[in-house]
């Protein structure tokens, strides 16, 4: 049986973030598991009222940060406390299916896989629907149609639709360029050794520089066999900051791994 960890890195919503922790809990009955839930100074009061909650279980270890350092920096908190065969990065947001023991099952499923750093299951709705998460490598114009297709449609949706990979058959387990921070299962000494999440970035497209950085040291899979429910809360189109703060990290991203002219 592999040992398990796991990191939450929580801004405010306590409701939600503890939804999500008993959730992981619930559907994770093995006894190595370490989950971490590092709160990014939550100016609602969100991580005290974690660190007080009694989860009825001892595998849960919050941690208090004293200023909000973003959420690569976040995760990459715990780096030096893991001592794990695989790593789980999740959003606050995710609801693992109860009875399913999804940890365990895809972080086998991972080290079984030759060649395998990186995976992330197949996400959904809370309704049901399909979240169109796997995708090609970025590229500056498929980063853009990603933010402008919801509001006018027409070539932005096109681009996205490729840049999701809608054209493919994602039934069965494949390899990705692009594994979504949202959700993703990671071999602990290589998320170690590549120093984690890099901390330039506060917020936005780190997790395709840090699948960049995988992919170097082997396979990223999409693993649809395994599932999770995902809120999955689109602020950069509502939120003008927000927009611009993911188009300075779209700037560092490119300026590091090159525009991906000619990427699949």
């Amino acid at each position: 049986m592999p040992e398990l960890s796991a990191s939450i890195v929580a801004y405010c919503d306590y409701d939600e973030v503890a939804a999500a922790v008993r959730s992981i809990l619930a559907d994770t009955p093995a006894p190595g598991f370490t989950l971490y839930v590092i709160d990014n100074a939550s100016p609602d009061g969100c991580g005290a009222r974690l660190a007080a909650t009694d989860f009825g279980d001892g595998r849960v270890k919050v941690k208090c940060l004293p200023e909000n350092v973003g959420f690569g920096k976040g995760h990459n908190s715990v780096l030096p406390a893991l001592a794990s065969d695989v790593h789980f990065v999740l959003n606050p947001d995710i609801l693992l299916y109860e009875g399913q023991n999804t940890l365990e099952r895809l972080a086998a499923w991972l080290l079984a896989q030759p060649g395998a750093v990186m995976a992330t299951p197949q996400l959904y709705y809370p309704d049901g629907r399909i979240q169109h998460l796997p995708r090609r490598k970025p590229t500056p114009w498929r980063l853009l149609a990603r933010q402008l297709a919801p509001r006018f449609g027409g070539p932005f949706a096109k681009t996205d639709a490729r840049y999701t990979m809608q054209d493919e058959d994602l039934t069965a387990p494949r390899r990705i360029a692009f594994c979504t921070g949202s959700f993703m299962a990671v071999r602990t000494d290589v998320f170690k050794g590549i120093g984690g999440f890099d901390e330039g970035y506060f917020m936005y497209v780190e997790d395709a520089d840090i699948t960049q950085k995988a992919l170097q040291k082997g396979g990223v899979w999409l693993a649809p066999q395994f599932a999770a429910v995902h809120a999955w809360h689109r602020d950069p189109q509502r939120d003008a900051h927000k927009f611009m703060m993911q188009l300075k990290s779209m700037g560092r991203y490119f300026a590091r791994w090159g525009l991906g002219k000619g990427s699949l």
